[in-house]
């Protein structure tokens, strides 16, 4: 019997934790933080580390990490969302090559925090490999290596490989080539996050979980327990910011789910090759993302079922049946070895998208009103970069993070209902055919049915 939901095999790895006080009432702070995933406390933390002085409340629905924060797939990588093109074409192409050197930074200081702060979150820095199967993929994964060469990656931060060179490092059924990206780490979520959470309250913080903020507006977030008044109030929800009053349509919420095996038996390791604990993903256009756990086991995550009606989240992270067979189905083609190695937990949680899917991080010094999010997936090691920005937003300072081209950009709102329903789900079955469609035709060009995919979401 597959475990289903349960937040996530990462809780429950390590256990649910004990849940903190509700907001007691009515309460005065010097910065309020609604949503207590990685980027309410990263913003907690470097608020705290420059100033121990304040009075930084942080006010959570469930409990600190129960989002997307303690049920990703543990890639701490230097990918950013959205398009360097665009970026560029605002604030230049130094600005954009500056984004790029602060996201590989702040994988190594993510990595220092935790030695800093002694979270063991299982974190292994070996690299990320990007596997092509198919003549289309593999066009798409040398455009892919171009344009980061094109953006300054060197052959220290990338190195494209062979199929042999490829096979050396792991064995994917179907695979012709592969990238091996040096700016990524394997993680455990939920460790992080409860580590994080831990070194939060060491420095002063308070933590208010089972506390609903029903609405936020300048000077105050309003819960069903009481009202916090702060100068700023940090909206850090992600894909759980339709939950706030009137922000239904600022950021889609998508799905991601993730399945996980049993201990594999070493000789299927030997006989997939795996034995890095690089982390590991494809260019088909619903691709998938998967890690070899610190204990053995293979967690696989991709896009399931992509959106639900009226931005809807799941109920402590319980997944559709469907959605479980198809990432098994998935996970027993790219690695046939595990045909025998059973499934013994699936969940799902939701991301955040904004209209033009790229985050943003900003803050309005006249009504103290700041926000930060619409990661797209890539938010363990994002969500640390959005902390610090945030952070230097409300302290009122000039750096280079609050420089950065992400900083005080907006995108539009998504569509009303139904639209936003039929766009989500007509995009991702276009998706999906285009993959089969590559696939079994062996042609080197993208399907015409992932570019009108493309036009539809507007990536």
């Amino acid at each position: 019997m597959i475990r289903n939901g349960d937040v996530s095999f990462w809780y429950a790895d390590i256990g649910h934790p004990p849940r903190r006080p509700p907001l007691p009432g009515d309460r005065d702070a010097d910065v309020c933080i609604v949503g207590g995933g990685y980027t309410g406390l990263w913003t907690a933390y470097a608020l705290l580390r420059e100033r121990p002085d304040l009075k930084v409340v942080v006010l959570e629905r469930a409990f600190a990490g129960y989002g997307a924060s303690g049920r990703n797939g543990g890639w701490l990588s230097d990918h950013f969302s959205g398009s360097r093109e665009r970026m560029a074409a605002a604030h230049g192409r130094d600005a954009v090559l500056a984004l790029a050197r602060t996201m590989r930074e702040t994988v190594d200081e993510v990595i220092a925090a935790c030695e800093r702060e002694g979270i063991d979150a299982d974190v292994v820095k070996a690299g990320e490999l990007k596997v092509a199967r198919g003549p289309a993929q593999a066009a798409r994964l040398a455009a892919l290596v171009a344009g980061d060469r094109a953006w300054g990656a060197g052959p220290d931060d990338l190195v494209e490989l062979d199929r042999d060179a490829l096979a050396q490092r792991v064995r994917v059924a179907g695979a012709t080539a592969g990238a091996w990206n040096a700016h990524c780490a394997r993680v455990q979520p939920a460790k992080l996050v409860q580590g994080l959470a831990a070194a939060v309250e060491r420095l002063g913080a308070t933590i208010h979980e089972s506390t609903t903020v029903r609405e936020v507006v300048p000077g105050a977030a309003r819960t069903d327990r009481g009202t916090v008044r702060a100068p700023f109030v940090l909206t850090c929800l992600e894909g759980f910011t339709a939950t706030l009053a009137g922000r239904r349509r600022t950021w889609l919420p998508l799905n991601s789910a993730i399945v996980v095996t049993a201990p594999l038996p070493d000789a299927v390791w030997d006989e997939i090759g795996w034995a890095s604990p690089a982390v590991l993903g494809d260019m088909a256009h619903a691709y998938v993302y998967a890690q070899r756990t610190a204990d053995g086991r293979i967690a696989l995550g991709g896009r399931g079922v992509p959106y639900r009606f009226g931005s809807r989240t799941d109920v402590d992270g319980r997944t559709q049946r469907a959605t479980i067979a198809q990432l098994t189905r998935l996970l027993r083609e790219l690695f046939p070895a595990t045909a025998s190695v059973p499934v013994e937990h699936a969940w799902c949680g939701v991301l955040g998208v904004p209209r033009d899917w790229t985050p943003t991080v900003r803050l309005d010094r006249a009504t103290g009103l700041g926000i930060a999010g619409g990661y797209v997936g890539n938010g363990v090691s994002t969500s640390h970069l959005a902390g610090r920005t945030l952070a230097d937003l409300v302290l009122g300072r000039d750096t280079e993070r609050t420089r950065l081209p992400w900083v005080g950009r907006d995108a539009r709102r998504w569509e009303p209902e139904p639209l936003r329903w039929i766009g989500a789900r007509l995009v991702y079955a276009l998706y999906r055919a285009a993959d089969r469609r590559e696939l079994a035709s062996g042609s080197a060009r993208t399907h015409p049915l992932a570019r009108i995919a493309d036009l539809v979401s507007g990536r």
